[in-house]
């Protein structure tokens, strides 16, 4: 399997909208971070897709070693 290129070395603040779908990039190679572009074609890694469930900032992980995706949970800073 693939590792995970870290596009970051802490999250991005995201607004989200309720019932807003969102494709969150789990490989670190978009261009487009956090959201996926299809730069994972090829590799063993696909979109996180999720739904907000509410109106609001979002904490986005970047590291990609988060163990709540899309969601920033201090992975970063291990």
């Amino acid at each position: 399997m693939d590792k995970p290129k870290s596009a970051g070395k802490a999250p991005v603040m995201k607004d989200l909208l309720e019932g807003t779908t969102y494709a969150w990039c789990s490989c670190g190679r978009s261009e487009n971070q956090p959201w996926c572009n299809g730069a994972h074609k090829g590799t063993s890694f696909a979109p996180k897709v999720f739904e907000a469930e509410r109106t609001g900032k979002g904490a986005m992980c970047t590291c990609k070693l988060t163990k709540n995706p899309p969601y920033c949970d201090g992975s970063h800073m291990q």
